[in-house]
């Protein structure tokens, strides 16, 4: 069987390694490329050594020519506002991307260099770039040329309220989401707050208010409505928790009408019949439930009233890379699933 060749952008973090781990049993795909911005050029398996005597490969520096000779796919597992200085080089050579980072998740510039603080330098690539939410996109991805792979707090806040706000059940404003994330979440560069005596025994908030993540929440779900009534705006809080891996989010909505839950529950075994990492459960949820695994699990109560959304995913899977890998075989045509059960 032919296998295509893939290329690693930024080789050496936590995602990485997970995409690697997935790509290393795909039939159709060989990793031919990483890359590192290290001096040293190491080996994969020095960067990883879960990796020893799976993958026999050295790290380049990063050149456009050089992986459009080796490889038709570039995953970009870079920092935000790195991907942006290296897709348009990729493009021109015919590699298609899929991006990890956030450069190319939101539509607007001014809005990007608003909640990131710098300027966005490929506003073709953003008016071009493919939001690859298979679950809700999944028409738009196989013919694209660059991919923006959703993050891991957006994947689990979008695909909760995804049904609610696609059938106008509930309120666009107001919506309460109350996230938490494993350590994983924040990248393998060392910082103090991640530091185990400063995050184990101890939970917290952070970014109340002004989290990156908000705008590409609020901005998917209202492209759902399809531009009918106002836009959707979510109150997104995210908190660190001393575990691994892993998000967890509880979410409230206010429903426009009286909500029955075994109706919602309903509701969303409908929407996601398709949708194979998409598991709507009657117990609640747990993050051990989805840890490791590319699923989504999600289930519904009706609380006085209200609506809440309970979700859990790995944020290394289903969260980065197994999303990726979703999007690269709708891109190859490839089962969804291939590599990923």
């Amino acid at each position: 069987m032919a296998t295509t060749g893939v290329a690693i952008v930024g080789a050496s973090g936590y995602a990485a390694r997970e995409l690697i781990r997935l790509l290393l049993n795909h039939p159709q795909v060989r990793i031919t490329v990483a890359t590192s911005r290290q001096d040293e050029a190491p080996r994969l398996d020095e960067l990883h050594p879960s990796l020893a005597r799976r993958i026999d490969l050295t790290c380049d520096a990063f050149d456009a020519g050089r992986i459009a000779e080796r490889a038709s796919f570039a995953f970009l597992a870079l920092p935000h506002t790195a991907s942006m200085a290296v897709v348009p080089a990729l493009r021109r050579q015919g590699v298609r991307v899929i991006d990890l980072s956030a450069d190319y998740r939101l539509t607007d510039a001014q809005v990007y260099a608003d909640w990131y603080g710098h300027p966005h330098t490929d506003p073709e690539g953003l008016r071009t770039a493919v939001y690859g939410l298979p679950e809700l996109f999944r028409e738009r991805i196989p013919p694209a040329g660059l991919i923006a792979n959703p993050g891991c707090y957006t994947s689990t806040s979008i695909l909760a309220l995804a049904p609610l706000v696609a059938e106008d059940l509930i309120e666009r404003t107001g919506i309460i989401i109350d996230a938490k994330s494993g350590v994983s979440g924040a990248g393998r560069s060392p910082k103090l707050t991640y530091h185990f005596p400063e995050c184990n025994e101890s939970l917290s908030a952070y970014s109340v208010g002004r989290h990156r993540h908000t705008p590409e929440i609020d901005q998917v779900l209202t492209d759902l409505t399809g531009g009918r009534g106002e836009p959707v705006e979510v109150i997104f809080t995210p908190h660190l928790v001393p575990m691994d891996r892993g998000i967890f989010a509880t979410i409230y909505a206010q429903p426009k009408r009286t909500a029955v839950e075994h109706d919602l529950i309903a509701l969303y075994r409908s929407f996601y019949a398709r949708s194979p990492f998409i598991r709507v459960v009657g117990h609640l949820p747990a993050t051990k439930d989805s840890a490791l695994t590319n699923f989504c699990d999600i289930t519904v109560r009706v609380v006085r009233g209200r609506i809440l959304v309970l979700a859990c995913l790995d944020n290394l899977i289903k969260g980065a890379a197994g999303v990726a890998v979703q999007n690269l075989n709708l891109m190859l045509g490839c089962p969804e699933e291939t590599a990923l059960l």
